[in-house]
């Protein structure tokens, strides 16, 4: 008889998401500011950087995920140690 995929005997323990892993919430943050801040964000005036704010925040939140995603990454492998 084979063990069941998920017990100690198989090698193999499926984890269940714990508390300690809530920062993996971060990666909704850039969605949600990007859909949110819009309206804000949505002006003719001052440039930014030569850019119209809204593309000024776009932009700015593309690289902000890219960091974000980053943070999640470098926490997932120390969590994982």
């Amino acid at each position: 008889m084979l063990p069941h995929p998920d017990s100690p005997a198989s090698g193999r323990v499926s984890r269940l998401p714990s508390q300690s892993r809530r920062y993996r919430w971060l990666a909704v943050l850039p969605g949600l500011v990007l859909l949110c801040g819009v309206p804000f964000a949505n002006r003719s005036r001052p440039f930014i950087l030569g850019l119209p704010p809204l593309l000024a925040w776009i932009v700015g939140w593309a690289l902000g995920t890219s960091a974000i995603m980053a943070l999640i990454v470098i926490l997932d492998r120390r969590h994982d140690r």
